[in-house]
């Protein structure tokens, strides 16, 4: 069982696969037209403050403003607060009138904390944060901390010791999970490589015009070996020479003793599928996941939340119903908290798990679900499970999700993912025929509709044509246009020659 990570680059797109004990475990997709924001500093111009929401608008230059919520405004009026008041006193920051920190026409630095999702604009923030190898730079507060995933206390202690050392005067430095087992030397020239980046981007805020950009983060080549590189991780398959080079280069700077790692992939047979990512992809855009049981999922992604059902499917057991209910339930758990991160699911999600009359059961299932989600990155919260067996919880959202990332919505349906029946159709024809029958003057009416809508008017649903001759009087004509949407339909008066 390894860890690794398999790179697909393309000129025109990037696609990562992070493997988890052989286990396709995330998967990221950057297009060159469209790269991140998330983590990009950006001189911007307040455009509107709205007093009712305690919110602002920021034009930072994209195609929409970007929305600035109150509790992520840096008073100026206390310069570097340290970060634990901060999050004692968030009620106190969210009641503060937006009206006194923003005005119209205001420049300000902001950061994007949230990619533009759907309709709505990036979210950014004036908490600013620079994220390298070991360290995050955090230039707004005052405050040493140590990545919660590091868990030995002796090795916590010694990297407190270390920044506390190290950190200057105004601002703070977070150790993230990168840092454990690495030398005083190492965390320094990090943190000296943070803090010229910082004045780097406060020159350009001195001389750049709103709206401009500051700072651009790591594309997603260098960002996945940045973030996800770790002891644990066994190799790092490339299969483009450059991006090799770049990646070499980047590793031989800042991860050198990981530099052996990373290995050039020159198989003939595309590397996704080699190691089993492509058909991964696609079961990912899809609504439905099986479980080796005979069980499966219905994972529906909505605009507010995403629901989750769990299905018995084929599985019948072997024992008792319950025992087939638990089973199942466990072996979810494990594939939901796998799609959760494969898709990048974020937001309120709703988990129907199958009902269990056993309240043993469904602590069961609810520790099973928490374990499981320590090995995501992203930030989660759950609730207990209801006696209607339902699970509600939170994943925190930066980016859009797999699925809207790689798909558009049907300009069939429009994003409903149902069609009116042509039974439907047909009687909807028969009701707009009555209603606007003074306007056919001619003797006949002809009818042009979908192929499978004239198929069902002409066959089973036969008597409405002959309803509607009888109740006008006229001849009925029905014309199949394959070109017609099939809930589109025309209607005219029509005088043979």
């Amino acid at each position: 069982m390894s860890n690794s990570l398999i790179l697909n680059c393309t000129p025109h797109e990037v696609r990562v696969a992070f493997l988890e004990e052989d286990t396709i475990a995330e998967i990221y997709v950057e297009r060159h037209h469209d790269q991140s924001l998330v983590g990009s500093l950006y001189k911007g111009r307040v455009i509107r403050v709205l007093p009712g929401m305690q919110a602002a608008f920021v034009d930072i230059g994209l195609e929409r403003a970007a929305f600035l919520y109150v509790a992520d405004v840096v008073d100026p009026r206390r310069a570097h607060p340290d970060r634990n008041t901060l999050s004692e006193t968030r009620a106190d920051l969210t009641a503060r009138p937006i009206q006194s920190l923003l005005y119209e026409g205001q420049e300000i630095m902001v950061q994007v904390s949230k990619e533009p999702i759907g309709t709505k604009g990036a979210r950014v923030t004036s908490h600013i944060s620079i994220a390298g190898r070991h360290l995050v730079y955090m230039p707004t507060v005052e405050h040493v901390g140590i990545s919660r995933r590091i868990t030995d206390d002796e090795e916590r202690r010694r990297l407190k010791d270390i920044l506390e050392a190290l950190v200057p005067d105004g601002g703070g430095f977070v150790a993230r999970t990168a840092a454990e087992g690495h030398s005083v030397a190492e965390l320094r020239a990090d943190l000296e490589f943070l803090s010229q980046v910082w004045n780097d981007i406060l020159t350009r805020m001195e001389q750049s015009p709103a709206p401009a950009t500051l700072y651009e983060d790591l594309d997603l080549v260098l960002r996945t070996a940045r973030d996800l590189v770790t002891p644990e991780m066994d190799v790092i398959y490339v299969d483009q020479a450059e991006q090799y080079q770049r990646l070499t280069r980047f590793m031989r700077r800042f991860m050198p003793k990981y530099l052996d790692k990373v290995k050039l992939y020159e198989g003939k047979e595309p590397i996704f599928d080699v190691f089993g990512v492509e058909i991964e992809l696609n079961r990912a855009l899809g609504r439905k996941v099986w479980l080796k049981s005979g069980g499966y999922l219905i994972i529906d992604q909505t605009e507010a939340l995403t629901a989750i059902d769990v299905n018995t499917g084929r599985y019948v057991g072997k024992r008792n119903l319950e025992e087939t209910i638990i089973k199942t339930n466990l072996e979810a758990v494990d594939e939901i908290v796998r799609q959760l991160r494969v898709r990048n699911i974020g937001g309120i999600i709703i988990i129907d798990f199958i009902d269990m009359e056993r309240e043993g059961n469904r602590d069961r299932v609810y520790t099973a679900l928490a374990e499981a989600l320590q090995r995501d990155r992203a930030r989660t919260n759950i609730l207990k499970i209801s006696d209607l067996g339902l699970v509600e919880m939170t994943r925190k959202r930066v980016r859009d999700s797999l699925l809207r990332a790689l798909s558009e919505p049907c300009f069939y349906c429009d994003g409903s993912g149902f069609l009116k029946s042509r039974t439907s159709v047909s009687y909807e024809v028969y009701r707009n025929v009555i209603r606007d029958q003074d306007l056919f003057d001619q003797p006949n009416v002809l009818i042009q509709v979908h192929p499978r809508v004239a198929e069902t008017l002409l066959e089973t649903e036969r008597s409405v044509l002959l309803e509607l001759e009888e109740r006008l009087k006229k001849r009925i004509h029905v014309q199949s246009r394959p070109d017609f949407h099939l809930e589109h339909y025309e209607m005219s008066g029509w005088e043979e020659t």
